[in-house]
Formats: structure tokens, C-alpha cells, sequence
């Protein structure tokens, strides 16, 4: 694959994070790479490819999936429910998306922890404001103007709602990604039940928050990505202080987002591999083995 500047990718760093106009984005790229037709070539190297998503199929014959909705303190919050077929008793796993909504990447992801062997549930974020848009562009506009308070209490209500599904052993966990791992982060401190939090490239919580998180935390992070970076050793400090549960692993010579598969030049399969194992024995540590496939 074609190595891209850091400079560039930086630039497009910023802008899938800010309210900057897709025009304004592409004439700052163009500059940078001195023309149109690079600036393009560049752009596919950076977004996301949803023809790469969906590594398990949608209708993968070992899982049930359904829509799935639970009230939350603001109202109705939907999402995509998945596990294995056999109506066995699992710990649930709360998935949340990048600042891009419930995409066909985070789906597959759902359906990636519900092959693990745990009720997998894929939140829809922006379920208060109409619910995520096809177009990335309108969610990430999306994500600019919502009041995150509402979003977090309205999120943290999940781990209730599944500790009570039926097919739940009332062991839950959260895994999120960018947003979402900044969200993990909040719902820790949110969300007393919550046993186990995963974040990837997540914004930190507040260090007067840290006091309220009974969580075991999993933090995953981008060894080229100074604007998450720069909080790791207050967190870590407020984490270690707190007398919490904690593993931080920095992954060297990796960008934001090195997770998403569909992400072309950031994505890094090797430190993916890595991150998602010990996510996986994470969950198993702190949630219970899930049962085998009947």
C-alpha cells in the first residue's frame, strides 16, 4: 500500500474529528499534495471502504441478529443485537461506534464479538436524533451539534437494559472505538455496573471522574496520535491513584483508527491482531467465559 505523509494524514485526522466542510478539507489536501488527482488518490487511501466490512456475513448462519431498542432516560435508543444461535446465557458486550453512527463496519464488528461467544450489541448513538445517516459526512455533522450529556446517560442506560436481557448472565462490558472509546471511558464512571471497558484511541475521562469507575479498563492506543496521546499519563496517573484496574498498551508506529479494517492507510493489521486478542481475553478475565457454540 502507498505510504501517505504524515502531514496528510494528520490533515485528514483533523478533519473526520471537526466540523470542517468537506470542500475546505479538499482544497487544504489538494495544496498539500499539489493537485487534484493526488489529493483524490489520497482521499481513497484515508476513508473508509464499506466493500471491506462485512468479514462476517449478515446472514452467517451461526448468529441471530435483530434489531433491539431499550429506553433509556431520554428516550428510545436502538441498536443491532447479535450472538450465537442456541439461546444460551452469554455475557453481553456493548459496541460502540466512531463519530460516524452504526456503520457497516461497526456492525461487523458486532457480529465479530458475538462470534467470541458473547451477546454483542452495536449502539446507534444518534438514535435521539433521527438515527445515523447513510452519508458519513451528515453523521459526523451530527456528532458537531448533539448535547453529549444526553447521549452519555442515554448510552450508560444500556448496561442495565442488557444486564436484564433474558439471554444475558448480567455480566456486561463495553468496547469502543475513537468516540466510542472515549464513550467507554465515560460510561465507566457513568455506569457502576459495568465490569470490563475496552477503548480504542478513546478520549480519557476527567481525572475527578476516575473515583467512580469500578470498571477493569483495557486502553488501547495509536503510537502517531498526539491529540488522544496527550492525556494517557494524567489517566494514567488518576487510574493508578484511584487504586484501579487498568492495562494501557501503546501500539508503536500506529495511526488513529490503526483498528478499522476499512480504513485503508491507517489501518494496521498486525496491531489490530494484537489489540483484539487481548480485548477478547479481557472480556473472558473480567465478564466470564462465554459458552462454546452448541
Amino acid at each position: 500500500m502507498q505510504q501517505l505523509n504524515q502531514e496528510v494524514i494528520d490533515l485528514y485526522d483533523y478533519f473526520i474529528h471537526s466540523d470542517m466542510d468537506r470542500r475546505v478539507f479538499m482544497d487544504r489536501l489538494v495544496r498539500l499534495v499539489g493537485g487534484a488527482a493526488a489529493a483524490n488518490a489520497a482521499l481513497a487511501l484515508l476513508q473508509s471502504n464499506y466493500a471491506l466490512a462485512q468479514t462476517v456475513p449478515e446472514n452467517d448462519p451461526r448468529l441471530v441478529s435483530e434489531t433491539w431498542s431499550y429506553t433509556g432516560p431520554h428516550g428510545t435508543m436502538n441498536g443491532s443485537l447479535v450472538r450465537l444461535r442456541g439461546g444460551a446465557r452469554r455475557p453481553a458486550v456493548l459496541v460502540i461506534h466512531e463519530n460516524r453512527g452504526l456503520n457497516p463496519h461497526i456492525r461487523d464488528v458486532t457480529r465479530r464479538i458475538a462470534l467470541e461467544g458473547f451477546l454483542a450489541f452495536g449502539i446507534d448513538s444518534l438514535s435521539l436524533d433521527g438515527g445515523t445517516p447513510a452519508d458519513e459526512d451528515a453523521a459526523r455533522a451530527m456528532f458537531a451539534k448533539v448535547d453529549l450529556n444526553r447521549i452519555g446517560e442515554s448510552v450508560a442506560a444500556a448496561v442495565k437494559a442488557l444486564s436484564a436481557h433474558p439471554e444475558a448472565t448480567g455480566k456486561v462490558g463495553a468496547v469502543g472505538f475513537c468516540w466510542g472509546g472515549g464513550m467507554v471511558n465515560q460510561l465507566a464512571w457513568r455506569a457502576p455496573d459495568l465490569a470490563a471497558g475496552v477503548a480504542y484511541y478513546g478520549m480519557q475521562a476527567p481525572a475527578d471522574k476516575v473515583p467512580a469507575i469500578n470498571a477493569a479498563l483495557l486502553l488501547h492506543y495509536a503510537g502517531t496520535d498526539e491529540r488522544i496521546n496527550a492525556g494517557i499519563e494524567t489517566y494514567r496517573k488518576a487510574l493508578t491513584d484511584a487504586g484501579k484496574t487498568f492495562e494501557i498498551h501503546l501500539y508503536e508506529g500506529t495511526q488513529h483508527a490503526f483498528n478499522n479494517d476499512t480504513g485503508g492507510a491507517r489501518y494496521n493489521a498486525e496491531a489490530a491482531r494484537l489489540a483484539w486478542s487481548r480485548t477478547i481475553a479481557h472480556f473472558v478475565k473480567h465478564l466470564g467465559a462465554p459458552p462454546k457454540p452448541s
